[in-house]
């Protein structure tokens, strides 16, 4: 009997990737609030707006990539290629998850030391008036 798992592998992978996705995009997005309001100086509208709209980028770049390599270019015909392809699959995506996590959270830690810099300019520059 020829049965072909590439099927299996789609039911498989796609679930995986989307929940994995989600569940990195929900953390970080939760947690780089405090991030955000110190970024925009306590102004919450404007760093809520910036959060989710770096929200819906991470999801489609993310959520972009895990459909573009979803394709598995020869026939699975075993249950052991069927594993093999998607550790291999699965473990290169939550490696560049990572990758973009640890990216996200540069940003995030970036925007606060330049709006740390400015508030001590501003201090700085408040001082010299009096």
């Amino acid at each position: 009997m020829n049965t072909n798992l590439n099927f299996t592998a789609y039911l498989i992978y796609l679930p995986l990737v989307i929940v994995l996705t989600w569940y990195v995009a929900y953390t970080l997005f939760k947690h780089s609030q405090v991030f955000m309001n110190d970024i925009f100086s306590g102004k919450e509208a404007i760093a809520k707006a910036t959060n989710r709209l770096m929200e819906t980028g991470f999801y489609l770049l993310n959520l972009g990539y895990a459909f573009m390599i979803m394709e598995v270019y020869t026939t699975i015909q075993t249950k052991q290629s069927l594993l093999e392809i998607l550790s291999n699959k699965i473990g290169g995506f939550c490696i560049y998850l990572g990758i973009m996590l640890f990216f996200n959270l540069y940003l995030f830690f970036r925007g606060r030391r330049k709006a740390r810099e400015r508030a001590r300019l501003l201090q700085v520059n408040a001082s010299e008036l009096k």
